[in-house]
């Protein structure tokens, strides 16, 4: 079965990333406000205990990643899972995931403008929080309307920035533990075991809920694959990130929350209120902390936002290619950019950020539990489609250069591994309106799925796809 290759198509994409666009791309994905701020939600909740949970997330994530590369690097698609999807298990599912994840990445838009909104608030009160939201929003649309090579240098030193950002607090956090600055103080690891409880105070319960809550930070690493699309050696780029997703995952996540933990107590009743950054900071006595911090997450949320139009947009558009999306969609201008899914996708996503101001705080929650469990559904996905498609390519005697490691073994611990952690969220009383809501819009999803995939048929399918 030949790939479902964007340049096939009469709406072709630019091939405008660069190698350093796609290699940034994938080392600053996963760095967002949730590691900034939402972290010190985690912590609070599991205590010390938080880095087992950062350890299976990062464990899960890195096995999905290589079963991802291994079917991205053989057939790039700018549809990324949600084409493997297609192909290995149905129409229904890759338009099912697709939407899912469409979804996800809108919902992610008013997440991110509104967090950049509080921040601008806080330095500008005279301008109301919602006004500085929508602003964000057109700014950053703006970088994804004109050409990809723009949105890769905008994303570039966003990018950039974090990770400076990062380094810097892993350096200074480490520095202060060893007692090298002077006049800067730190509670030291004692923090992380003897004092405030122990390693797991809260017991292993807390730990499977901070890690349900983790997974919706890691979301994003497999974006990748479908923004390499887009470079001049997307299976060589998808390679290179795939590979290069453990170090990612430890240095970014592990390292700083490791600083994190070792400097602030996790019982600290400011921890999930200011945000772990920058309460470590006070605790080591840094000037400015609060401003410090307000800038990263500033730059961070833009960064976040920026992704999540060019991402909701990418799948969009290949949805609209593979005939399970309005036409128009499929559509690119002269400089190879998906206009009318770009706008789509912000205008849906700015009318949630209105949404969220201006109607029942309940309506705007629903709407973010409907997607809480995505990640773990398209993880799933990934999984299964890479076990069928890995069996296929090799009936076909099809050479691999990328493999999943001890295939089909670890594939099926993965399977049985989000299946048991659907299964928690769905009896936790904390996260079951998550699990249920999600389940409940891919189920009216897939049915949607199966009606169109019924009615266009075989050979529809195939004249949908002939004349994207």
């Amino acid at each position: 079965m030949n790939s479902l290759n964007p340049k096939d198509s009469n709406g072709q994409l630019a091939q405008g990333f660069k190698p350093r666009h796609v290699t940034m791309l994938s080392i600053a994905g996963i760095i967002g406000a949730g590691l900034f701020v939402g972290s010190g939600h985690a912590i609070a909740a599991a205590g010390p205990a938080v880095l087992l949970a950062y350890l299976f997330s990062g464990l899960l994530v890195v096995l999905v990643m290589r079963m991802l590369g291994e079917m991205a690097v053989a057939h790039p698609d700018t549809g990324s899972f949600s084409t493997y999807a297609d192909q290995a298990i149905g129409r229904w599912a890759g338009f099912t995931i697709g939407w899912l994840y469409w979804w996800f990445w809108v919902l992610v838009i008013p997440i991110e403008a509104l967090a950049a909104g509080h921040v601008l608030n806080q330095w500008f009160p005279q301008i109301d929080a919602w006004l500085f939201a929508l602003l964000s929003i057109v700014l950053l649309v703006i970088t994804n309307l004109f050409s990809v090579a723009k949105y890769g240098e905008f994303e570039f030193w966003f990018a950039m920035a974090k990770v400076i950002a990062i380094i810097g607090f892993i350096g200074l956090g480490f520095a202060v533990l060893m007692g090298w600055i002077p006049e800067r103080e730190a509670s030291g690891l004692s923090t992380l075991m003897a004092e405030h409880g122990g390693f797991a105070p809260n017991g292993l319960s807390a730990v499977v809920g901070a890690f349900i809550t983790i997974m919706f930070s890691f979301i994003g690493t497999e974006a990748v694959t479908i923004a390499a699309a887009e470079s001049n050696n997307p299976a060589q780029n998808i390679a290179k990130a795939t590979r290069s997703v453990i170090w990612r995952i430890g240095i970014f996540y592990l390292l700083s929350i490791f600083v994190v933990i070792s400097v602030v107590p996790w019982n600290d009743p400011q921890l999930a209120s200011v945000g772990s950054y920058q309460r470590a900071l006070e605790l080591m006595n840094i000037p400015n902390a609060k401003f410090l911090v307000d800038v990263v997450v500033l730059i961070a949320v833009a960064s976040c936002m920026n992704s999540s139009i060019y991402i909701s947009s990418r799948m969009l558009y290949s949805l609209g290619r593979r005939g399970d999306a309005p036409p128009a969609l499929k559509v690119t201008s002269t400089a190879g950019v998906p206009r009318a899914a770009v706008i789509a996708s912000t205008v849906i996503g700015a009318g949630v950020t209105l949404l969220s101001y201006f109607m029942p705080a309940g309506l705007f929650q629903f709407l973010l539990a409907s997607s809480g469990a995505i990640a773990l559904l398209v993880y799933l996905v990934i999984a299964i489609s890479q076990l069928r498609t890995r069996r296929r390519l090799e009936r076909e005697q099809v050479e691999l250069t990328l493999r999943m490691w001890l295939f089909p073994w670890l594939t099926w611990l993965v399977i049985a591994f989000i299946c048991a952690a659907l299964a928690v969220m769905m009896i936790t009383p904390d996260h079951r309106l998550e699990v249920t809501s999600t389940i409940g819009l891919a189920l009216i999803i897939s049915f949607v799925g199966l009606i169109t995939s019924r009615q266009h048929g075989p050979a529809g399918r195939v004249a949908a796809v002939s004349k994207a």
